[in-house]
């Protein structure tokens, strides 16, 4: 895979409306409806994406006079060099009219057709096709931007006739500085196949070979608008993508992040927020200072349960300890931990500051329920039946005693379990009803997601934002689904304050974090983040919690002034484990306090 560019820095410290290739669509339908021209939309579109081209090709060729890479050297002295890559629907229309606008610019411009026949290019066809239209017969925008272009003698050449298209590419095959992909847009829900898939690897191959800019345009063809899907890694892999309208939500999910490089927006049109798929959100929310006059009970008591040994084995101690850990970094008071007793000598070397129970002790723990502010369980606890039992048992004492719940893991597994069992088990209906007053907090990756919805996996990472609202729908309560580009849907807290649920894609975190013990780090956070009632809501909240999380693991990865970096903190996507997580997760804490 092609390393991705860092020229490039997009706008992400705003909110970002996130919309499905339906609303997008609905969005043009109603711009038209007002009486807006589509081939104009088109114009204004492509004129724009051609003054964006030019501005990328300044920031990586113009600015780079002082290398000793002769191939900058050749590039800033020679004539700007454009490849556009277009196929037959409105998106290589799109293409057709950025070779006209780079061309009239004063570019050197190659157009590349996929899946045209020769008579589709000929100009007398075309003109045909026009003069026989009438108002009943109406000429495609596409075939007009074509027209446009070819009338301007804009040169191009078939990608079946290539030489390329048929065997090795080489770096002289299409020479330019900067490759356009507009083979498809938003409507693509499948893998692109015969010359498609054939064109998409060549354009990879020959941007990689020439050391070139990749731009697609509105959305990487190959990739699907509306999940973030990419089917068999067929797909442009694209340094920027100029976004028209509205953000695609699948650009920053999936296989969105993998694909899509940098993302710009182009408007064009406006957008209703209110009707978004999602918000992509990358910054935290700032932390009010902390009062002088306070004590330990001020910022509140986490009870992590979980840390089990079933049937003699050594258990999963581990999952508790890494929860409990993160707890105490974002801030919490205290903190107690029921596990397995033979987990307590563990528990308090790497923690002194926590205070254990033995998991077993179901009336001391039920008053350590009582007592606590949040309620955390399901790390490493256990999946047998006395597993279950245990979970059943403190789950409804929990809800018994208002609390708040974060459910993960082992937990997310007996939940599950209880629905397979019982479509309506009473644990279930106790906890949706629970959770409209109170905050319970459900943490699936793809394969717990659907267990819980008794589907296959494939069927949850095809469609990841149907398989969360369809999570809380079923069970109540917020959910984060963790993967890339984690979704969150907070329902709870918002229904108290009469507004739907919403779910936001957390633009942060990285590579490194696909490692054993995360995901019960990310409890603890969630935990230790509810419990500090001295906090304002927005700074609780789930969201905030996963971006902290994310924020986190990027501060070990990047070495950059945005995280003010010490160098003991610094350790890179390899190698890095959810142990290394709280040190961070306590710096990230202080850089987003608020100092004033």
């Amino acid at each position: 895979m092609k390393a991705q560019s860092k020229v490039f820095l997009a706008d992400t410290t705003r909110p970002i409306a996130l919309y499905s290739s339906e609303q997008v669509y609905a969005m043009e339908q109603a711009w038209f409806a007002e009486g807006y021209d589509s081939l104009g939309l088109m114009k204004q579109a492509a004129w724009q994406m051609a003054q964006h081209i030019e501005r990328l090709y300044e920031q990586k060729y113009l600015q780079a006079r002082a290398s000793a890479d002769h191939k900058v050297y050749r590039r800033n002295s020679c004539q700007q060099r454009a490849s556009i890559w277009v196929g037959k629907g409105n998106n290589g229309g799109d293409g057709w009219l950025i070779a006209y606008y780079l061309q009239q610019a004063g570019w050197q411009v190659q157009l590349l057709t996929v899946g045209y026949t020769a008579d589709d290019l000929e100009t007398d066809n075309l003109m045909n096709a026009f003069n026989k239209a009438d108002k009943h017969d109406v000429v495609s925008d596409a075939k007009q931007a074509q027209q446009i272009a070819l009338s301007a003698k804009v040169p191009y050449q078939r990608f079946e006739d290539s030489r390329a298209s048929q065997s090795e590419i080489r770096e002289t095959d299409w020479p330019a500085d900067i490759y356009i992909d507009a083979l498809f847009g938003i409507g693509l829900d499948r893998a692109p196949e015969g010359v498609y898939e054939q064109a998409i690897s060549a354009f990879n191959k020959i941007t990689q070979l020439n050391d070139a800019l990749a731009i697609s345009v509105d959305i990487p063809s190959g990739l699907v608008a509306s999940t973030g899907q990419v089917f068999e890694r067929i797909a442009i892999q694209a340094d920027v993508t100029l976004c028209l309208i509205a953000r695609k939500f699948g650009l920053h999910t999936k296989d969105g992040m993998d694909y899509s490089g940098s993302v710009i927006d182009i408007p064009l049109i406006p957008t209703q927020l209110s009707n978004s798929a999602a918000t992509l959100v990358t910054v935290a929310h700032a932390l009010n200072t902390r009062r002088q006059n306070s004590y330990k009970g001020s910022y509140g008591h986490v009870l992590v349960i979980g840390g089990n040994r079933i049937n003699g084995s050594q258990g999963m101690g581990g999952a508790a300890i890494l929860s409990a850990s993160s707890v105490m970094a974002t801030g919490a008071g205290k903190i107690t931990v029921a596990c397995h007793d033979a987990f307590h000598g563990a528990l308090l070397t790497s923690l002194p500051d926590a205070m254990t129970i033995d998991l077993h002790d179901k009336e001391g723990v039920r008053k350590l329920i009582k007592e606590a502010s949040v309620v955390t369980i399901g790390m490493g606890l256990g999946r047998d039946e006395k597993a279950q039992a245990l979970f059943i048992h403190y789950v409804q004492a929990a809800i018994t005693e208002k609390k708040p719940l974060v459910i993960d893991a082992d937990g997310l597994y007996h939940l599950a379990s209880l629905q397979m069992e019982s479509q309506e088990h009473e644990l279930i209906a106790q906890l949706r009803q629970h959770s409209i007053d109170h905050q319970v907090c459900l943490t699936p990756h793809s394969g717990e997601a659907a267990r819980l919805l008794d589907k296959k996996v494939s069927i949850v990472e095809d469609d990841r934002l149907a398989a969360i609202k369809q999570c809380a729908n079923t069970y109540g309560g917020d959910w984060v689904l963790k993967g890339a580009g984690s979704l969150v849907l907070e329902q709870s807290i918002l229904e108290q304050k009469g507004s739907q649920a919403h779910v936001y894609v957390c633009g942060l975190g990285n590579a490194g974090m696909a490692s054993a013990g995360m995901g019960d780090v990310l409890s603890g956070v969630i935990a230790g983040m509810l419990a500090q009632q001295d906090l304002e809501d927005e700074a609780r909240c789930l969201h905030q919690a996963v971006l902290l999380h994310g924020l986190a693991g990027d501060a070990l990865v990047n070495d950059t002034d945005h995280y003010q970096h010490n160098s003991s903190l610094l350790i890179g996507q390899r190698g890095l484990q959810a142990q290394d997580m709280p040190a961070a997760v306590r710096h990230v804490m202080q850089l987003i306090t608020n100092k004033n």
